[in-house]
């Protein structure tokens, strides 16, 4: 862990680094013996925290970043959140370009911090003037006193984790080590324990967990590096080109990982050790008990929880989104209940009953970001209440500061919400769904007194999305 002065330093970056260590016991790891680094545990919440203070103050010491600069980068998020954290503790302005298939929790986290964001399209790649790269270098030649940290080529990136990440785990393994499991992103990882455990243990296998859809795992494979490559959920780890600063030359193993078993893999992680972990951790933790597997004598291994997945909440571990996505299969019914987005029988609709007020309706229409709600009592669907029922119940022009407006909030969603419902069997055609929703309607999907859930017209392109492409 690097030095923090209390004269020098604020106290939070004495936090960064010296991360504990775990041994996998709840899951089947064959012969050998596997260890998490817990990287999570970092102030904040990532492994790029250790880069992040590493770049900046090398930066402060070469000259390249002036008191009251501004800190540009491109970044997945947990890079962005690791200079946020240190760039606003030491005054600077911190702008960064992040690609849209990002976590909304990083978002709001970088947002939090005092980060400007930028968000920009995730479906190109290096040489397009979207990408995300390309744009942060464009930004930071345009804002005065701008410093581009730019950590795919920055050299004080891999020397953070050969300085810091390198010597602890060395030591926690009380030096028996056989193979480290690594992602790649920015490659800093594993160009800084590459030059680390050179030294130190030679021999250390070093195995390679890449994304379906990035080209480092086949670049392992073929020695040739791809023209093209796919895309991929799985966030902060994968890459459509080499970075400069990455060493791969001791990399003898690579597995390629899709996002379906890296998001499950994830969510095994926390169901058998408790441990809420990020995509990429998925993505690695799969790498390293497909290794661990095939193995025939006893070995010691470590990989990382790279981020926490209090960042990942509304997507890994949501079962809505990982449906919408076709990364969770339901049962099929072979009916219109397969289009519903959000279940009823699974509990997965927000629902309220007539006696509730309408104050109660709003807030739960403004925290869950939906326009209407089923009104359920006993089980059953008895009707819709939506934003435009509110407005015509609550508002009064002539009263709109009074205690008139309290009380109309006060009112039972049934004085305000629509009784008579058109509904439609789970058997009904797709000609009848769209003449539904093509009146801008959101289809009621019910029978004999049962309620399924609701169709609305993203669920049916969510549906078509997944069907046709």
């Amino acid at each position: 862990m690097q030095d923090a002065s209390p004269a020098s330093s604020a106290a939070l970056f004495s936090l960064i680094g010296n991360t504990p260590l775990v041994e996998v016991t709840r899951i089947d790891t064959g012969p050998c013996r596997l260890f998490l680094k817990l990287e999570s545990q970092n102030p904040g919440g990532s492994i790029k925290d250790r880069i992040g203070r590493a770049m900046i103050e090398a930066a402060e010491r070469d000259g390249r970043l002036q008191p009251g600069g501004t800190v540009v980068e491109a970044t997945a998020g947990n890079t962005g959140l690791g200079l946020a954290l240190v760039a606003r503790i030491k005054g600077y302005r911190v702008v960064l370009v992040v690609p849209d298939k990002m976590a909304a929790e990083k978002i709001l986290h970088l947002k939090a911090l005092g980060a400007e964001i930028h968000l920009t399209r995730s479906d190109v790649g290096k040489g397009h003037p979207a990408y995300y790269q390309d744009m942060a270098a464009r930004l930071a030649r345009a804002i005065p006193g701008a410093w581009f940290a730019d950590q795919f080529n920055n050299p004080d990136n891999p020397f953070a984790h050969e300085t810091t990440t390198g010597p602890e785990l060395w030591e926690q393994m009380r030096h028996e080590l056989d193979a480290i499991v690594v992602g790649v992103g920015s490659s800093g990882t594993l160009t800084g324990l590459s030059r680390y455990f050179e030294r130190v243990q030679p021999d250390l296998a070093f195995v390679l967990a890449d994304p379906k859809g990035s080209i480092l795992a086949d670049t392992i494979h073929t020695g040739n590096v791809a023209d093209v490559s796919g895309s991929w959920a799985v966030e902060g780890i994968g890459e459509d080109f080499i970075p400069a600063i990455a060493d791969l030359s001791r990399v003898k193993s690579a597995y390629t990982i899709d996002d379906q078993e890296s998001f499950d893999t994830a969510r095994l992680l926390l169901r058998r050790e408790g441990i809420l972990a990020g995509s990429s951790t998925g993505t690695l933790l799969a790498a390293a008990l497909r290794w661990c597997r095939e193995q025939t004598t006893p070995k010691r291994v470590a990989t990382f929880v790279c981020d926490t997945g209090t960042r990942y909440l509304t997507k890994v571990y949501s079962d809505g989104w990982m449906v919408d996505q076709g990364l969770l299969q339901r049962p099929r019914t072979g009916d219109l209940r397969d289009l519903i987005g959000r279940r009823f029988d699974a509990g997965e609709v927000v629902t309220v009953a007539p006696d509730d007020t309408l104050l109660t309706a709003f807030n739960r229409m403004r925290s869950a970001d939906l326009a209407q709600l089923p009104v359920v009592e006993d089980g059953k669907l008895v009707g819709l209440v939506d934003e435009s029922d509110l407005l015509r119940h609550v508002s009064n022009e002539e009263d709109e500061a009074g205690d008139g407006g309290r009380k109309r909030f006060a009112a039972p969603v049934s004085v305000s919400m629509t009784a008579k419902l058109q509904t439609l069997a789970p058997n009904a055609g797709m000609r009848e769904l769209r003449a539904v929703l093509d009146r801008g309607l959101t289809a009621v999907i019910a029978e004999d007194g049962l309620f399924y859930g609701l169709i609305t017209r993203f669920d049916l392109l969510n549906h078509l999305r997944r069907t046709l492409t």
